[in-house]
């Protein structure tokens, strides 16, 4: 194993921190270059979001505006947020709400073609991929508008007692034929929203949005509490107080909207657990979230470090930034630990020759050799990587730093041949996924197969709180080869069917089904530096429930991502796509295999698409107001049984005068930076 010491706090910072640069593309309306066609506004971009234990629902509504004389297709695109699936989407036709259904991609393409080519209204969100969303709306009728809802949901963990929302807004601008295809209109005319309600199990200490201080927080609980953000009718919000704008006034949508919470100090480990059983003698689903106590001992030993850095041409306004962060970093080191550097774009070159040691020669001499390099050209991962495992020492622990912005798009580029690679290496990779556009799929895979861990970062994100996350897991050993055994009442279908690692703060999230009710026995277990480690408790599973039938989603999409990852290891396979389309179409999401579409009510009975995805919504809709009128739910069930003996793991203690120390730094660091933009 290894051990990295606790400075390491301030090289993680400043490598993140100068990363973190103004160089990116706003999400928006989109128009083609080349086809003289007039741009849309968007008149009206409203966020509505509800976050409960355990997962997120975020609804988008938008009014597109066509001020011409000619009908006119809406094109709106924004990136995929991590680990979202769509679940809703809303198109007004004749001042309705219809609600749309999932279908494979190719037969929802093939009817918006034929809907669109008879004049009649319809509508279509599909996903590009890993990187966005992608909404086309016919007609926006000549001098008219039109109103679209979209809504997602996705799973909200908590780490080392911080947990983090993200509202993705920025486009990283590192696909460069669609960005030199499209011109993008990033501003809301008339109304912009954002609005949060925020109810937990668990009491909160604070409430933040680290880019967006014109935000208001008002807690009305110490569990319960609502951010807004944004202007409405011309109204602007500034530092908690409110001022009229400019009839003109429009509002940019080029910054993520990161929404930070910390729980209190010394809560306990824990369990707890969302069930759906609206049949008591049917199928029920459910959600276990566990939190372990702090039991994970630190690593005494010392490590070779491998930074692989991208410096490619999407890298071009940040590498400057990055070479002084790469340098203040290097300076923390340990000095038994020993450092290379690799950097890649078409090709893949070290700049180190060999491990160094840790002295002020040897990093200036690198850092001037790094600086006579500059960003160009494309992404070759595989090249950075397989030149970073190249020459590993077998006597010393290692681990791979891996940092980029973008997309394997020269060379190697298969997800499987990437996994194979890092498989054949004793190396723990930690990823840092920058940005809105990364190939978070393949990276995530990456850190995963390795038995390490990937953090995304934003550029609206809390740096401090990154760096914090990331190292307490470097710091400490990790549970490892974990297993999950539940007795006294039958279970089936847990998702993920994987559990490889676990780090020191990090949540385990478990769906599953679940048959019959009463009390089970849950047991976890693990080996921490090779000895095991056993943690068991017993709660009851309830015979009835209805509070959260949005966890039959959150479970299907578990599923699916369980099912590609099979497919990133074996190849794409017929069945397999197959049954990630079933699924996708039974619980209503859009996946890389289907599509949610609109048509008017006369033209679903046409193609005879039934309408279940309605009938799943109507059933969440309600659901949801109910919750919102009812007292908050405590879902915890190991209180009387605890699983875990020690408090969950938070920032305190050691690391507090580390991060003393970089918060007094911080504005002399960006002083610095931006006197040299």
């Amino acid at each position: 194993m290894f051990y990295v010491k606790r400075t390491v706090i301030s090289k993680l910072a400043l490598l993140i921190l100068f990363f973190l640069v103004e160089n990116v593309f706003s999400a928006g309306l989109m128009t083609p270059n080349n086809a003289n066609l007039p741009q849309l506004d968007i008149k009206n971009h409203n966020v509505n979001v509800v976050i409960e234990d355990g997962y997120a629902i975020t609804q988008v509504e938008q009014v597109f505006q066509n001020t011409h004389n000619q009908d006119l297709e809406a094109l709106y695109s924004f990136p995929v947020p991590e680990k979202a699936a769509v679940s809703e989407f809303v198109y007004w036709i004749d001042g309705k709400p219809v609600v749309a259904e999932v279908l494979p991609k190719k037969q929802a393409q093939q009817i918006y073609q034929e809907e669109k080519k008879a004049g009649r209204e319809t509508a279509i969100t599909e996903q590009d991929g890993f990187k966005t969303f992608d909404i086309k709306v016919y007609p926006v009728r000549a001098n008219s508008e039109v109103k679209i809802r979209l809504g997602y949901i996705q799973p909200v963990h908590i780490d080392t007692a911080i947990g983090r929302y993200v509202y993705p807004l920025e486009d990283g601008g590192v696909d460069e034929q669609k960005m030199a295809f499209w011109t993008y209109n990033d501003k809301v005319k008339e109304q912009f929203s954002f609005k949060l309600r925020f109810r937990s199990s668990y009491p909160i200490d604070q409430l933040r949005l680290p880019h967006h201080p014109q935000a208001v927080v008002n807690k009305s609980s110490k569990q319960e509490a609502e951010v807004t953000l944004g202007s409405r009718s011309a109204n602007v919000i500034q530092e908690g107080k409110t001022s009229v704008a400019p009839a003109s006034h429009a509002y940019d949508l080029n910054k993520d909207i990161v929404v930070y919470w910390r729980h209190k100090e010394d809560l306990p480990g824990a369990v707890d657990l969302l069930t759906h059983k609206p049949d008591q003698h049917g199928t029920g689903t459910f959600m276990l979230t566990f939190t372990p106590g702090d039991d994970l001992p630190e690593i005494q030993k010392g490590r070779d470090w491998i930074f692989v850095l991208d410096y490619s041409g999407s890298m071009q306004g940040k590498y400057q930034s990055l070479l002084r962060g790469v340098k203040q970093g290097l300076k923390k080191l340990g000095r038994d630990d020993r450092f290379r550097i690799i950097l890649f774009n078409n090709h893949a070159q070290e700049i180190t020759s060999g491990h160094l040691s840790v002295n002020p020669n040897n990093i200036n001499h690198v850092i001037t050799q790094m600086e006579t390099n500059q960003p160009h050209n494309g992404t070759n991962l595989y090249a950075g990587l397989e030149k970073g495992l190249d020459a590993l020492d077998a006597d010393r622990s290692s681990a791979i730093i891996l940092v980029t912005d973008g997309v394997a798009n020269i060379g190697q580029t298969e997800k499987k041949d990437f996994l194979k690679l890092l498989k054949k290496a004793d190396v723990r990779l930690f990823t840092f996924v920058m940005g809105n556009s990364a190939n978070r799929p393949l990276l995530e895979g990456m850190a995963k197969v390795s038995n390490g861990f990937s953090i995304s970062v934003s550029n609206s994100d809390d740096i401090v709180g990154k760096l914090m996350e990331a190292t307490s897991k470097m710091t400490h050993y990790a549970y490892r080869d974990i297993s999950l055994d539940i007795s006294g009442i039958k279970v089936r279908n847990l998702t993920p069917d994987d559990i490889r690692s676990l780090y020191r703060g990090e949540q385990l999230i478990v769906f599953g089904h679940y048959w019959g009710d009463g009390e089970a026995k849950v047991s976890l277990n693990a080996k921490i530096s090779g000895q095991k480690k056993s943690y068991s408790t017993t709660f009851k599973f309830p015979k009835h429930s209805v509070n959260n039938p949005e966890i039959e989603r959150l479970w299907a999409f578990a599923k699916i991502e369980d099912l590609q990852q099979q497919m990133d290891y074996m190849g794409q396979n017929a069945d397999t796509e197959q049954a990630i389309t079933d699924l996708a179409v039974q619980y209503g999401l859009v996946t890389d295999y289907t599509s949610v579409l609109v048509v008017r009510e006369e033209q679903f009975k046409k193609y005879a698409i039934k309408r279940n995805n309605a009938k799943r919504l109507a059933i969440e809709t309600q659901a949801q107001q109910q919750r919102a009128q009812a007292p908050l739910q405590n879902t915890r069930v190991d209180t009387q049984n605890p699983m875990f003996n020690r408090p969950a793991a938070s920032h305190r203690g050691g690391g507090n005068m580390d991060m003393l120390m970089l918060c007094l730094l911080l504005p002399l660091l960006f002083y610095s930076f931006k006197r040299e933009k």
